[in-house]
């Protein structure tokens, strides 16, 4: 059985000679060289990835969702109550919560895994779960190290299952009253930037308590010191189950040669977190939106990456990843269906 080191060893490089010849493909398309800007982007980038054996495809397509409590719910940095976590993840099952209509309409498939929610088992859900609700942050760590390289290893497992399956299309997604408690800290502690610039209203926190959100940030990463140049441990001791969680389906994907395409800015701190865990990672991820969490811009040039869509949104949940695969899903029509030019005898100017 293959070890967490053996499997982040074995993503491999974009294929560089298929990318070109991507691009030539698209070249001779019939249209103005470059003229479909980013959809041309992506379809190259689809290309380079060996798992799709240098064609973009989108195929069969997978959404897992990690569903997880967390300590710092306690702390006052939430609205909603910590219950609407079970039941949202009991909604999913019932296909009625955003992400699954969105999904719907992609043609993806949702996987709902509980990794830690702070309730018994839920009928239909994968379950994962490590403990009900990871560890309060502002007093300590979220998870043990043993219990995140276990879970990381357990979701990569899953995600590489799914792909032996058939699936050619990842996203990610994630619920967890209060995560973007952990999440702003995580992108605090990655990116160097202080808690202030992070920290955002979540799901419709009162303005007036971002203030305290911010100091609850500081101190967990004061009182639990996580090393930054060392993704799992600031995973395991600021994060949660849900966002390691996340982190391992992108590496599961990427060790595969598959895509993952991100969700808000939750997994944007996840993506932070597998980058620094695998720099190999990056030319898997394809970010679908702006999140309109404060962080998330900075989060994403953190990271090198230009989202695709900005539509104001931020329910999580994997919503944005849906909504984004169907421009994958364009970019691989694009390359896979338009006409030549070559075919239909048009010659255009050579451009200087």
């Amino acid at each position: 059985m293959q070890t967490l080191t053996t499997l982040l060893a074995s993503i491999p490089s974009p294929d560089n000679v298929a990318m070109a010849k991507a691009q030539q493909h698209l070249d001779g398309l019939l249209k103005p060289v470059g003229s479909l800007g980013r959809l041309e982007a992506l379809a190259v980038q689809m290309a380079g990835m060996p798992g799709l054996n240098g064609k973009p495809f989108s195929g069969e397509k997978a959404i897992v969702v990690l569903c997880a409590d967390h300590g710092v719910w306690h702390e006052g940095v939430a609205v909603s109550p910590q219950v609407v976590t079970a039941i949202q993840a009991a909604n999913m099952m019932q296909a009625t919560t955003g992400v699954c209509v969105l999904a719907a309409k992609a043609g993806a498939k949702v996987h709902v895994l509980d990794v830690g929610i702070d309730a018994d088992p839920i009928p239909g859900l994968v379950n994962m779960k490590v403990t009900r609700g990871s560890g309060n942050i502002a007093t300590g760590p979220a998870m043990s190290p043993q219990q995140a390289e276990a879970l990381l290893l357990e979701t990569m497992r899953y995600t590489r299952a799914l792909a032996a399956q058939g699936v050619q299309l990842f996203g990610v997604g994630e619920l967890g009253m209060a995560n973007t408690t952990p999440a702003a800290a995580i992108v605090s502690v990655l990116t160097g930037e202080e808690p202030e610039q992070v920290v955002g209203i979540g799901a419709n926190l009162p303005e007036s308590l971002l203030g305290h959100k911010a100091q609850v940030v500081r101190k967990a990463i004061a009182v639990n010191q996580p090393n930054p140049g060392d993704g799992l441990a600031v995973l395991a001791k600021v994060g949660g189950y849900d966002l390691l969680g996340m982190t391992g389906v992108m590496l599961g994907a990427a060790s595969c040669g598959l895509p993952v395409v991100l969700d808000g800015f939750l997994s944007y701190a996840s993506a932070l977190a597998a980058c620094r865990i695998a720099p190999q990672v990056k030319p898997y991820l394809i970010p679908s939106h702006l999140s309109a969490e404060k962080g998330a811009r900075l989060a994403l040039e953190h990271l090198g990456l230009e989202p695709y869509l900005n539509m104001g949104m931020r329910l999580g949940e994997g919503s944005g990843a849906a909504l984004a695969m169907q421009l994958v899903d364009a970019a691989c029509a694009v390359y896979n269906n338009m006409g030549t030019l070559a075919a239909s005898n048009i010659v255009l100017p050579e451009t200087k």
